[in-house]
């Protein structure tokens, strides 16, 4: 598996992110190849989509004052975390931990890096439909068959640092059954499921970095996956049926 670095200049509000990404494939001479997979970082996608929001434009609900001063958080950032995520479950200082897009997210995956002094940027509205349109207005440029992913970072249960979570994916089977294939020996796995998309996410960060190195998107190259037409939904699982959380209930 190869796998190279797209280096962009500053994405800005308003920009074709597609049209940036080509015209930075052809810049690094980069040409992409059927069965090749690019990676997006979300806070690229959102940033060109107009997802950045000045804090100063922002009015704190009543309950976002109180909130702010419980988890000592910026009243305006929580006041966007309430709007953005579905359901706020609790927190540690300066992070609150949220349900957002029905996955557990630190403060509904709203940015304070890479955005302008005083901004942050929200995630991509629908990052499913980012990857679809711009998939298709790479393919249509390249003439071949492509697979896109928009991705994110985050945190594990008691392990420092950050690995990567796909938010949206289309031309690729996101995650794989491997229910029924054997072990080493020979007993067929139970439970198995391969988190796809979410580890090439996590291989291309190895390049994305987090800080300046310009490079928010990564083509991934003889990836071992299973690529579909269109998309699929990345799927997610109840509480009852998720490991950490039937363990916090009991």
């Amino acid at each position: 598996m190869q796998l190279f670095g797209i280096k962009t200049p500053l994405i800005r509000p308003g920009d074709d992110f597609s049209e940036v990404l080509i015209k930075a494939l052809k810049a690094n001479g980069i040409r992409p190849q059927d069965d090749d997979i690019v990676v997006l970082a979300e806070s690229a996608v959102a940033t060109a989509e107009g997802r950045v929001v000045a804090l100063d434009s922002v009015k704190p609900s009543k309950k976002a004052l109180e909130l702010s001063k419980q988890f000592e958080n910026d009243p305006r950032k929580m006041e966007l975390i309430i709007r953005e995520s579905d359901e706020i479950l609790g927190g540690i200082p300066g992070v609150v931990v949220t349900i957002t897009k029905g996955v557990l997210s630190p403060s509904a995956g709203i940015d304070n890096s890479n955005a302008p002094e005083g901004h942050v940027v929200l995630l991509p509205e629908d990052p499913k439909r980012s990857a679809i349109e711009i998939r298709k207005k790479l393919m249509e440029n390249f003439g071949c068959n492509l697979a896109v992913i928009v991705g994110d970072s985050r945190t594990q249960p008691l392990r420092l640092g950050c690995v990567g979570i796909a938010l949206g994916c289309a031309g690729i089977e996101p995650v794989e059954d491997m229910r029924g294939h054997k072990d080493l020996f020979g007993k067929p796995l139970m439970i198995t499921r391969r988190a796809t998309a979410d580890n090439l996410v996590s291989a291309a960060q190895l390049i994305m970095g987090e800080a300046d190195e310009s490079t928010p998107a990564v083509l991934i190259r003889d990836a071992p996956v299973r690529f579909i037409e269109g998309s699929e939904e990345i799927p997610v699982i109840s509480r009852e049926g998720c490991l950490y959380f039937g363990c916090f209930r009991c």
